[in-house]
């Protein structure tokens, strides 16, 4: 805003914010987590809906919002805005989160950041917001600092140690799917933004893989929107029918595994579908899950510094290329908060360092993640995502899953049989 000072760039701003939760949280400061999870209507008045739980998420609360403004007064975003929006953005989460809690949609796979979307896109497009409410929603910078602490569950050890094969068929996966996406998309004469978000998403790890891309080339939130909404959609027919597919050809239940944790895009789809298989086809579909999940900070690096070489501001000279000082100007710093976080607690921190913090900070992470998400509904117009421009980006997505598909089966029967 005009008038009020900046003492952080926001990037920056989130690696400090990322690493003081963590600091707090090694220090011993914990909120206590409140419990989402129920089955049946007694569950949710004698579990959820309680005094004792409701004191947990008001904590939790304070918590957050506490960072939010700091987040405000360090980037020089308006307090009074933060004040007035965060709680609204906060509640419509919150009941993301109790719809989520429940056992069917646990068992189906379906993760709370696909119902703060679709809540925070009925609220945003049912209802006029004020102009001044929509500018003040900051979805990007809450999946950032989500994003440094999803760094400290990325654990570089744990990947190698559970099989290096994840590893190399993630590898393989991301490098020869993202290829094949970015060569459907540029002959569907797909925008170059969406281009990068879409490979991205259907190459590296889905929904993260999308903001952390958009992240670094400031892309557009309505492409974002456009690439996330395909992403969470098209991951529940592929949770139910892939593992029928397996039983089916009586595919190996490590190559399942293998298959589905290469291909479906979403972690707790990923999960779903694997449980639906078998103990062998859940751990090794984590396990490269999880090793795609390493490769993001370093995919986010390379685009990064591909995007600041094929777009260089300077459009009247196409020959000169950009120095080192404008490829670090463009750089997402949260990506260093990620990778710096993945490395603190795959590497210097201890086993036993790591344990009681490892719950406080995964549902931190989760929180901040449907925070966004809700914010990301808010802030879109669901025409822009039924449009008739929008039919291009639906094609090319379901050609890359294809191909996705049918690539990480044969490396999973290469890798895994």
């Amino acid at each position: 805003m005009p008038g009020v000072k900046s003492y952080l760039q926001e990037d920056w701003a989130i690696v400090v914010l990322g690493f003081l939760i963590i600091l707090l949280s090694l220090a011993g400061v914990h909120v206590a987590l409140p419990d989402y999870k129920w089955s049946t209507g007694t569950d949710l008045t004698t579990k959820v809906l309680t005094g004792a739980n409701f004191l947990k998420i008001g904590a939790q609360f304070i918590y957050v919002l506490l960072v939010a403004l700091l987040g405000s007064f360090l980037t020089g975003r308006s307090l009074k805005n933060t004040l007035v929006v965060f709680p609204v953005v906060f509640l419509l989460t919150t009941l993301a989160l109790i719809v989520a809690g429940n056992a069917t949609m646990n068992e189906l796979g379906l993760e709370a950041v696909i119902f703060s979307l679709i809540i925070g896109l009925l609220i945003g497009n049912l209802f006029k917001l004020p102009t001044w409410f929509r500018e003040s929603l900051t979805s990007e910078f809450f999946v950032k600092i989500g994003l440094v602490l999803l760094g400290t569950t990325v654990i570089f050890s744990d990947v190698l140690k559970a099989g290096s094969l994840g590893l190399i068929q993630a590898l393989v996966v991301v490098l020869s799917v993202w290829y094949f996406s970015f060569w459907v998309c540029k002959r569907l004469k797909i925008d170059n933004e969406l281009t990068m978000m879409l490979s991205s998403a259907v190459s590296i790890c889905g929904v993260s893989a999308a903001i952390a891309t958009s992240g670094a080339i400031k892309g557009d939130s309505k492409k974002l929107s456009l690439v996330i909404s395909l992403v969470l959609i098209t991951a529940i027919p592929m949770m139910v029918f892939m593992p029928m597919i397996a039983h089916y050809f009586q595919f190996p239940e490590a190559v399942t595994g293998a298959w589905l944790g290469g291909s479906i895009d979403t972690t707790g789809a990923v999960v779903a579908s694997g449980s639906l298989v078998g103990e062998t086809a859940l751990k090794i579909s984590t396990i490269v899950k999880f090793s795609q999940n390493v490769l993001l900070g370093i995919a986010a690096f390379a685009i990064s510094v591909y995007w600041t070489y094929t777009k260089h501001p300077n459009a009247a000279d196409k020959e000169q290329k950009p120095t080192l000082k404008v490829i670090w100007e463009r750089f997402p710093k949260f990506v260093i908060g990620f990778i710096i976080a993945s490395l603190v607690f795959s590497f210097l921190l201890s086993p036993a360092a790591i344990a009681p913090v490892k719950g406080s900070l995964k549902s931190l992470q989760g929180v901040w993640f449907a925070l966004a998400f809700t914010s990301i509904g808010l802030e879109t117009n669901f025409k822009d995502l039924i449009g008739t421009e929008s039919r291009k980006p639906v094609y090319a997505f379901l050609v890359a899953q294809t191909f996705n598909v049918i690539v990480t089966l044969i490396l999973a029967y290469l890798l895994f049989s």
